[in-house]
């Protein structure tokens, strides 16, 4: 039996029985007990599924209380006012399920919501703070309708673990005290300041430190709710009141969200999108989310030796590089919401297309610029470009639970701390600002552009690999902005090319190319290489690049996890 991270205060003994109990739950239920894992991005999160999952729960009931605790412990990334994408795969019926929590426009939205008076878009900045940027939540509905379909524990009980820690208190982590302490607009904001800043005596506001114990009593009781009532205890009643209160009444740009918009939230469950890559098969979402542009790297790249060209050459650089210019141009032209907008997904991953833009990549020379691609298909070039400012933000986390089961799950407030505002105990999203800010260009209507009920276009890329036999070899995903595709390419690569294990794939020096600069991890190796870069006349921008990469992969030897070590999480995993 292996232990990494044991809750504080909790003995080997008592964890032991722990073991035990959870053990003779799954016996009861007729299956022999397996190791479980979870990689994500608190060890608070890790815990609380770690202990779901030891009573016996599934790796959905898993899911719901990292994602409570998540919200609590980090919540400049994700919370349960916020969207998120989950991909589950159930191996007893070798089934995969894609459920759809991304927040919606309010009714009140338009196309000119992020315009100003003469008609030019805003700054970042103006567009995110206040009301007018908060979409109708998905979380809480998207987990409750996976809950009832592979949920074992009560709904109830997936909760106690978020509750006890927002009353007991946790210690603010680094990533969130970095966060608090750089945020220009924070402190000014009410509710937020009184909650992330204490007073000095001279009256001036501190911003909580690492270390700091932070407790929040009335997400506890906003969790309660939730609990004894499921999906209504946020959507209707005192927390849905108190949501659209703060969002109408805020004091930047107050938005138009209502009790209605929240009454009609509907979470969709979707087909996933899956696609051959070498002996492996990829699965994911579809429009909303970024999966399908992970795919289509993967498709062009397939063309290609990259397991020849070797690990963070110069050259798989550049071809990497290259694939995801052409990628991110197809994005840019054709993914928005399915429900409003035609897809050509089909012939966007066909492979006599993607070889066609394989075709495109020099290997002596960038492109600079790539073009969207015409897949034979009537919806060819029909959008103007989409114009987004996508800031990074989010988390991702990863859980196979003792039965076999696999969540995938990428969950957002867009931010860092989503609008800046609170409501029950809660930071409350921005999502809305990953719709365009044009919602015209160049003469045409652009695909991602802002409509009542729709969902904004999301760069979150859940993934679930398969092997030649089909059965489970990978899960990953990551947050990062619209850098989220690259990432979760380029590790999806060192898995199933150059056979990293799970802890170096989402270790490796970050570069991202989204059909621009090619962007590299400053402090890194990437750095020696830059000259080079630039003789293949790449534009080369070097920054801090923040992912939070949380993967699981099946090995000879078991189960193995990798935690991003620029985030704070880690990976709890147990043997019976």
């Amino acid at each position: 039996m292996r232990y990494e991270r044991l809750l504080p205060g909790l003995t080997i003994t008592v964890v032991a029985l722990l073991v035990v109990i959870g053990g003779a739950i799954w016996l009861q239920r007729g299956e022999e007990p397996r190791a479980f894992m979870i990689a994500s991005a608190s060890s608070y999160a890790s815990e609380a599924g770690a202990e779901i999952l030891r009573k016996g729960g599934s790796a959905v009931d898993a899911a719901i209380a990292v994602q409570a605790v998540l919200s609590l412990v980090e919540p400049e990334s994700s919370g349960l006012a916020g969207g998120a994408f989950l991909l589950h795969y159930n191996e007893a019926e070798d089934r995969i399920d894609a459920y759809d929590g991304r927040e919606t426009a309010p009714a009140g939205a338009t196309p000119a919501l992020f315009l100003d008076e003469e008609g030019k878009p805003l700054t970042f900045l103006e567009a995110m703070i206040g009301g007018s940027s908060v979409g109708t939540p998905g979380v809480v509905k998207m987990l409750w309708l996976a809950h009832e379909e592979h949920g074992v524990l009560p709904w109830e009980q997936l909760f106690e673990p978020a509750i006890r820690l927002a009353e007991d208190g946790f210690a603010v982590a680094p990533k969130l005290a970095q966060a608090i302490a750089r945020d220009p607009v924070l402190m000014q904001m009410p509710v937020a300041q009184d909650y992330f800043y204490r007073r000095s005596p001279d009256g001036a506001l501190i911003p909580a430190a690492e270390g700091d114990i932070l407790k929040n009593p009335a997400y506890a009781e906003t969790l309660r709710r939730i609990a004894a009532h499921g999906w209504k205890g946020f959507y209707e009643g005192p927390v849905a009141e108190e949501i659209v209160a703060t969002v109408q009444n805020a004091p930047l740009r107050p938005g138009t969200l209502s009790l209605q918009d929240l009454a009609d939230y509907e979470p969709k469950k979707r087909e996933p999108v899956c696609a051959p890559y070498r002996a492996y098969r990829v699965c994911t979402l579809p429009p909303p989310s970024g999966g399908m542009t992970v795919l289509q790297i993967l498709g062009i790249l397939e063309n290609y030796d990259l397991a020849g060209m070797e690990a963070m050459t110069l050259t798989s650089v550049h071809f990497i590089a290259e694939a995801e210019k052409l990628a991110y141009a197809d994005r840019d032209h054709y993914v928005a919401d399915p429900d409003f907008v035609s897809i050509p997904v089909s012939a966007m991953l066909e492979q006599e297309y993607l070889k066609k833009r394989a075709y495109e990549i020099d290997a002596s020379y960038t492109m600079s610029k790539a073009k969207p691609g015409a897949p034979t298909d009537e919806h060819a070039m029909r959008w103007g470009e989409n114009q987004p400012i996508d800031k990074p933000s989010t988390s991702h986390f990863t859980i196979i639970d003792g039965a076999g089961n696999v969540v995938s799950m990428t969950t957002t407030v867009e931010g860092p701390f989503g609008s800046h505002l609170m409501a029950g105990g809660m930071m409350l999203n921005n999502q809305l600002t990953d719709f365009s800010f044009l919602p015209e260009v160049d003469g045409k209507p652009v695909a991602n552009a802002v409509a009542a009920g729709k969902r904004p276009r999301s760069s979150m890329s859940p993934v679930i690999a398969f092997d030649d036999e089909g059965a489970f070899y990978a899960a990953i995903g990551s947050p990062g902005g619209n850098r989220i595709i690259g990432y979760v390419a380029k590790t999806l690569i060192a898995l199933l090319d150059w056979n990293m294990s799970m802890a170096d794939a989402v270790a490796l020096p970050h570069f991202v190319d989204r059909n621009g600069k090619l962007e590299i991890e400053e402090g890194t190796a990437l750095e020696e290489m830059a000259p080079q870069l630039r003789q293949l006349g790449h534009m080369i921008d070097t920054r801090e690049l923040m992912s939070g990469l949380h993967g699981i992969r099946v090995t000879p030897k078991g189960l193995e996890g990798g935690a991003d070590p620029r985030r704070d999480g880690n990976v709890v995993t147990e043997e019976p």
